[in-house]
């Protein structure tokens, strides 16, 4: 669900949403989400001062904390 989130999220903040790349790294109790999106699209997802990344991982949390599991978002360059 947490994946569904990010991607949905990210597609409508880059300009070439087919590029979208997201790994998923299942933990005991956390879950690891290592995001990839075209040099070009790099700070747009990151934002001013890391904004809008600080605001889809907030976003994340809120919705991971019903299931009592951790979850963590990796931008990769």
């Amino acid at each position: 669900m947490e994946k569904e989130l990010v991607e949905h999220i990210v597609r409508s903040l880059v300009e070439n949403p087919e590029k979208i790349d997201i790994n998923v790294i299942e933990g005991e109790k956390s879950t690891i989400l290592e995001l990839r999106v075209m040099e070009s699209d790099l700070g747009k997802v990151i934002g001013k001062h890391g904004r809008i990344a600080k605001a889809i991982r907030t976003l994340l949390s809120a919705s991971a904390s019903r299931t009592g599991r951790r979850v963590t978002l990796e931008i990769l360059d």
